[in-house]
């Protein structure tokens, strides 16, 4: 088992935004286990964005997070080089909108935190493996994440921009292992082509930029008095943006990434189906726990019994925020001897019952005590996506949205491994439990 880690001291950088060209500090902290990689807007009181594709907001030509009203822009050289480096929790204190550029290359970043110093912070690495092979498409652009026997992030990268444009077709292959990034990869820095140059400086981006300060490649090579640090650099640089890229995934990644033409969008995608992935993975791994809530607590706490108790057991309870709760589907369900004969599925309608009762199970445990029962009052955005049958084991999810003293409301989701069988939006109104 390898250990999560963090840095040991704290570091600072300063320079100006690519995008924006505002002045910009930036300073790594520390962090704790489990608590993953966060921004933090100093300008904005301490406004933290975790960076999770969950946070992505749509940008041209890079990428951004957002959390309510604090945005932070172009912080993918950030990421590649501490995904690069191994680093599992980092708090990346910024006083603007915009990370600095430096160079246009992770580089500056990688040395700023090597000199900080990489420290164990606790806590097991929990890697993402590949299992299954995974593509996301736009045109002739693709990028792919696919099974490897390696315990590593493979990378094939083409870069093709066509026959007449200035840069021709460029492979690259890349193991990320063994400090190979540091020198190879994290060098490489952003570049555009001078059309393209031209054509973000009508859009008023980049004014602030010099040939000096970006790699603007024209017809015959590199503008002004740049020089290309590698043959190959712009291919090595879309390498740099895709480690960044998927490292929104919140966890290491294990597989062979293949990208043709891929862009920021397109590896968000990628990094978005991973996710539905892990968060399916951790599902099924709840499933395996012992019981949280086993039925003879359950029946405490929700009026139902059979046959209409769908709920068998609950395996994890966050306060008042999140349940999650299981219910194994078998051929002896009394609903399968009309639903129908020959071909059994479980009725939609029982697939919402299930998740009202969770969701009755996260708001009920505070109301055992009170007198008080939650009983179903309304249903919205209601889709039945997946037939359920008999061998499923329904993984049932529900969350709090608002919780007043006579309505709760919450959202519930049903899975089967990681596909949505059912969502919905479910209300409840707070009565007195005759029975007490």
């Amino acid at each position: 088992m390898e250990s999560q880690k963090s840095i040991a001291a704290v570091a600072t950088l300063f320079g100006r935004g690519l995008f924006t060209g505002a002045p910009a500090r930036v300073r790594f902290h520390p962090a704790p286990m489990n608590q993953g990689v966060v921004f933090v807007r100093e300008d904005l009181g301490g406004a933290e964005i975790p960076a999770l594709v969950t946070h992505v907001v749509n940008r041209p030509r890079r990428t951004a997070l957002s959390s309510g009203d604090a945005t932070i822009e172009t912080c993918e050289h950030v990421l590649s080089a501490v995904a690069a480096l191994g680093i599992d929790n980092l708090l990346v204190e910024v006083d603007g909108p915009e990370l600095p550029a430096m160079d246009g290359s992770a580089r500056p970043f990688v040395d700023a935190l090597l000199d900080a110093g990489i420290a164990d912070c606790g806590g097991e690495k929990r890697p993402f493996v590949v299992t299954r092979p995974t593509v996301v498409r736009d045109g002739d652009a693709l990028v792919a994440a696919l099974p490897s026997e390696r315990p590593m992030m493979q990378i094939v990268y083409e870069l093709d921009y066509g026959d007449h444009q200035p840069l021709g077709r460029q492979l690259k292959v890349f193991d990320l292992v063994n400090g190979a990034y540091i020198d190879e990869i994290a060098p490489a820095r952003t570049f555009v082509l001078e059309a393209e140059a031209q054509a973000l400086r009508l859009q008023g981006l980049g004014t602030h930029l010099t040939p000096g300060d970006l790699l603007v490649i024209g017809n015959d090579g590199p503008l002004g008095d740049n020089a290309l640090r590698f043959e190959d650099e712009p291919v090595r640089h879309k390498i740099v943006d895709l480690i960044g890229d998927l490292a929104l995934l919140g966890a290491p990644i294990h597989g062979k990434i293949v990208a043709c033409k891929s862009g920021h969008r397109l590896n968000h995608r990628l990094a978005r189906e991973l996710l539905t992935q892990l968060e399916g993975r951790k599902r099924q791994d709840l499933a395996l726990r012992e019981n949280s809530l086993d039925v003879r607590r359950l029946l405490k706490i929700i009026p139902h019994r059979y046959p209409m108790m769908l709920i068998d057991r609950v395996v994890e309870i966050e306060g008042n925020e999140r349940a999650v709760g299981i219910k194994n589907v078998t051929i002896n369900e009394p609903f399968f001897q009309g639903h129908y004969p020959g071909v059994p599925i479980m009725p939609g309608v029982l697939i919402v019952e299930a998740m009202a009762q969770l969701g009755g199970v996260l708001v009920g445990q505070n109301l055992q005590h009170t007198g008080k029962l939650a009983v179903l009052l309304s249903l919205d955005r209601v889709k039945l996506r997946k037939p359920v049958t008999p061998g499923d084991q329904l993984i049932l999810e529900a969350r709090s949205i608002r919780v007043r003293t006579r309505i709760a409301h919450v959202r519930c989701k049903a899975y089967v491994a990681e596909e949505v069988a059912a969502e919905a939006e479910i209300k409840f109104m707070l009565v007195d439990d005759e029975q007490e």
